[in-house]
């Protein structure tokens, strides 16, 4: 039986999937079986798969269901002894696997490993790098008011863990990694690799259509966690929902500069200083965002 099961769930993924699969395949852990959930691709995902000839391959079809639903599916077919996910546009260093297996058998009272996440482009080209936060065992309240994981390509995780802590939830739409992350951080130890492993692509898709989705999502798992959540850690949602508007506001001020952008971005603004409302203090950290969200809304170009 493989050591551990890489899950990749993709949907019309032809642009991006070869790479990806690449990126598993030079992988300097070699214990491992690649199972992929094609959620019913329309283009040609699947003939691309079936042309990489590897053993260790199994690639299973289904009609459409969303991204929770096929990483459940994942851990259904997985063997492993450890499960890690990797979305079909997303990439790993080579020492990916290696790292996060060797943590977890130095730290047996983990149950998950994680590693720091660098942005690239479609073109696969560094962006910038990720928050580098290196938390170590009971990470809980960190992960309450902030997913420092920051994406679902990220841990490795043991799989008697998972299937304690229970499925992915289908009912989300986005955010549904982060719920996951908290279920296991409640009742599991976590332990990081401090470096960037994961390069996670930064889509083109519509920013606007984006954030207002992940709004949406991401408030149903704050409600969700704090609904569970203990009450001496009740105190903490304020900072929680303030975090989620920063970086709603931030990931805003990144896109094109637009009038619609500019418009979600000073919503956010004023949401993140709703839940902190100390920012007022600082009025040059508040001068300077809203002058970048007036420039977008001229559709002027600035370089941060």
């Amino acid at each position: 039986m493989p050591k551990i099961s890489v899950v990749i769930p993709v949907y019309n993924g032809e642009k991006t999937i070869q790479k990806t699969i690449e990126s598993v395949l030079k992988q300097t852990f070699k214990d491992w079986e690649l199972i992929i959930i094609d959620d019913g691709s329309q283009d040609s995902t699947v003939k691309i798969i079936r042309e990489i000839e590897d053993s260790r391959i199994r690639i299973f079809s289904y009609s459409n269901a969303g991204l929770a639903s096929s990483r459940n599916r994942g851990i259904d077919h997985a063997q492993g002894e450890y499960i890690t996910f990797l979305d079909a546009d997303d990439l790993w260093t080579p020492d990916k696997l290696e790292a996060q297996f060797q943590a977890l058998q130095e730290h047996p009272e983990a149950a998950v490993a994680y590693s720091w996440t660098d942005y690239i482009d479609q073109s696969s080209q560094f962006l910038h790098s990720g928050r580098q936060i290196t938390i170590n065992g009971d990470v809980y309240e960190h992960l309450l008011v902030n997913n420092f994981l920051e994406n679902g390509s990220n841990p490795l995780i043991r799989k008697q863990a998972l299937n304690q802590v229970g499925e992915f939830d289908t009912s989300l739409k986005a955010g549904e990694d982060w719920d996951m992350w908290l279920r296991l951080a409640a009742d599991y130890q976590f332990v990081v690799v401090t470096r960037p492993q994961i390069l996670y692509r930064v889509s083109t898709g519509s920013m606007s259509s984006q954030i207002k989705n992940q709004e949406r999502e991401c408030l149903k798992v704050i409600e969700k966690a704090f609904k569970f959540a203990p009450e001496s850690r009740q105190n903490l949602k304020y900072l929680s929902l303030s975090n989620l508007y920063k970086y709603l506001t931030f990931k805003a001020i990144e896109d094109s500069p637009s009038r619609q952008n500019a418009g979600i971005a000073a919503y956010c603004l004023w949401q993140y200083c709703k839940y902190k409302p100390e920012l007022l203090l600082k009025p040059k950290i508040i001068i300077s965002v809203t002058i970048k969200i007036i420039l977008m809304f001229f559709q002027v170009k600035t370089v941060n």
